[in-house]
């Protein structure tokens, strides 16, 4: 005699119908999710593609790719194979240069042009070159100073010469990619970078000998690499031998944008779009920076920051963050490069209690000024100082009212819940705004970025000053004024020197 089933037996059949509805609405949205992904892809590449074949010409430092070590080579040889193989690359270029560009290429402002008055031969040595800067004695340390993206070793020169003068030798190495001609960064990215850190660091060890404080310094990217380094040192359980690091503008977080810049360079699979390859393709006249930005430098900066992330969280599981050496770090609160905040709650929120220091430029709160600043950009640095319960110092250097532009350094140390305050003997400019990301590593009388007349026969960046009408220049107008010396840069110096050992 059959039995009725019982009630557990018709719960799941009752059940099938939603749970059959609920897949194929799942899988619908899901096509439609598809198709919306692939179209707005398509979009970009049709827009990507149609902007690639308007504008300026690809110029010969857009095409040539210098010949650079591998990642591998590099990281098997020494600073010495690194250099001379430098030397041949530098020289082979030149030659490629020469046969390939135009008399009209050679004009004043073209930086390829030995003549022009943007060539780093008009300041008696090509400081985007590696180098090394012994001290007049016995050396009292090693430091190594790694440069920004796009950039090259002379904006590591100001704080390398602090150095040297306090005992130390100085080893800046040339990033791949970099110091040459933009269309190297089409090639060399984070893996020779890494690589160049780790040789140039042995190099360090070998000159320390194992008695002397090796300091590592970096700006922007340089300093991301620094932190990778230092970090996956630590995570694989490796003695770092750094002392203290030195951070300016860190790259820690970057605009949104770079994770998928790569979509952006799509269409210059085909030969006909070939300049979708590049974000910026501009005239090279700045002797020791590129102008042009490819593609390529803004992914693999994306790269370096999501890998240092990677790397500290590592570090932060492993309960290994008490081995991170102290950090003093410099950032503008305002920063259209990386995330200013993120400095100090991505990097400084998780360090130990070690001595560390972050020092934040502030904006000018001339009340003149103020009106016309952007809050949501600059009032985040107003509540960050009135946290006490941190386990690093916190000091904001900036005017000391909004009537009076005498520059005085707020700190609150550590745990403490009184900020100190301390003059500078500085006065904010009464025509700068804020300071810029570009701008740190450079002194007011810097030849090329400060605006102090430097004497020299070139065009002195920082003091170059253009009127006209808007939308008639091919570089932007924003490019032309935005600040490129730091105005409290003997402070920032100031403060580096007391972490140096005075013997």
């Amino acid at each position: 005699m059959a039995t009725a089933p019982d009630d557990d037996d018709q719960a799941p059949r009752r059940g099938f119908p939603f749970v059959s509805g609920l897949f194929a609405f799942t899988g619908r949205m899901l096509r439609k999710s598809i198709v919306a992904v692939a179209l707005l892809l398509l979009v970009v590449f049709g827009v990507r593609a149609c902007l690639s074949t308007q504008g300026p010409s690809l110029q010969p430092w857009h095409t040539i790719v210098p010949d650079e070590p591998s990642a591998q080579a590099i990281a098997t040889g020494t600073w010495q194979d690194y250099v001379a193989a430098e030397q041949r690359m530098f020289g082979q270029l030149r030659r490629k240069l020469d046969s390939e560009m135009k008399p009209g290429d050679r004009t004043p402002l073209d930086r390829y042009y030995a003549r022009s008055l943007t060539s780093p031969e008009a300041f008696g040595h090509d400081w985007n070159r590696s180098y090394v800067l012994e001290p007049a004695g016995t050396a009292r340390g090693v430091v190594v100073l790694v440069h920004g993206l796009t950039d090259s070793p002379y904006s590591m020169l100001s704080m390398a010469e602090l150095y040297r003068r306090h005992g130390f030798i100085a080893i800046a190495p040339r990033m791949p990619g970099h110091g040459t001609v933009p269309a190297g960064l089409t090639r060399e990215g984070r893996k020779e970078w890494h690589a160049t850190v780790e040789m140039t660091m042995a190099e360090a060890r070998r000159r320390a000998g194992g008695r002397l404080p090796i300091h590592l310094v970096g700006y922007s990217n340089g300093a991301a690499l620094a932190l990778h380094y230092v970090m996956t040192r630590i995570e694989r359980g490796e003695p770092g031998g750094v002392a203290r690091i030195v951070l300016m503008s860190p790259m820690i977080e970057v605009n949104r944008f770079a994770r998928f810049a790569g979509i952006a360079g799509w269409p210059a699979l085909f030969p006909r779009y070939a300049k979708s390859a590049w974000l910026d393709l501009l005239p090279e006249f700045n002797a020791f920076k590129y102008n042009s930005f490819p593609v390529r430098a803004a992914r693999e900066s994306y790269l370096v920051t999501d890998e240092l992330k990677v790397a500290m969280d590592e570090v932060a599981a492993q309960k290994h963050m008490d081995q991170v050496p102290p950090i003093l770090a410099f950032q503008s609160v305002v920063d259209d490069t990386v995330g200013a905040q993120a400095v100090m709650t991505r990097l400084f929120d998780r360090l130990a209690s070690n001595g560390s220091e972050l020092v934040l430029f502030d904006v000018n709160r001339n009340r003149v000024v103020a009106p016309v600043l952007r809050t949501t950009a600059t009032e985040w640095v107003r509540d960050a100082l009135q946290k006490p319960s941190r386990r690093y110092a916190l000091t904001v250097v900036g005017a000391e009212s909004d009537e009076d532009s005498t520059v005085v350094a707020r700190t609150r140390p550590v745990g403490s819940a009184v900020v100190q305050e301390q003059q500078t003997g500085l006065r904010y400019p009464g025509d700068v705004y804020s300071l810029s990301h570009i701008g740190l590593p450079f002194a007011q009388d810097d030849a090329l970025y400060g605006n102090v007349p430097s004497g020299r026969r070139i065009v002195q960046l920082g003091a170059l000053a253009v009127r006209g009408e808007r939308n008639v220049l091919v570089v932007s107008q924003d490019s032309l004024s935005r600040l490129s010396f730091n105005p409290f840069h003997g402070y920032m110096l100031g403060r580096v020197v007391e972490t140096i050992p005075s013997r």
